[in-house]
């Protein structure tokens, strides 16, 4: 779609081209910028059906509720640590999720009071309780 969108860029091109000879015709010159215009937008909806596949899924936070069980240690969407909670989702989120969770309208954040813990302190913990 985008080679056929530069062909008809190519081809207004050549046809305003040929408008500046010493026979030229009003109706070229018109004939030149239809086709370059119609070049150019096929040009531009082949380069955004390209972005759109290539665009990578991202999940929401009710689909990772219905989904797999979340770690209750980080970022409700990735797992990293979080930065703020969402009062209105319910969701947790780190700095790079937040950019895409946010929405202005009706999102109301506060600070997370989820740390990440490691494997090893978390399991030190735990033999503690066993202990005592």
């Amino acid at each position: 779609m985008i080679a056929v969108g530069v062909l008809g860029v190519l081809a207004g091109l050549g046809l305003a081209a040929s408008w500046m000879g010493d026979q030229s015709e009003v109706s070229l010159l018109a004939l030149g910028a239809c086709a370059l215009s119609i070049g150019s937008l096929t040009a531009a909806g082949g380069i955004y059906l390209k972005a759109r596949l290539l665009e990578t899924p991202q999940g929401t936070a009710a689909d990772a509720k219905s989904g797999q069980r979340r770690g209750r240690n980080g970022c409700d969407t990735c797992g990293d640590t979080p930065v703020v909670n969402c009062k209105v989702h319910q969701v947790h989120l780190c700095a790079d999720c937040l950019s895409d969770h946010y929405d202005f309208r009706s999102c109301a954040y506060v600070p997370s009071t989820r740390r990440q813990v490691s494997k090893n302190s978390a399991s030190k913990s735990m033999a503690a309780k066993a202990r005592g």
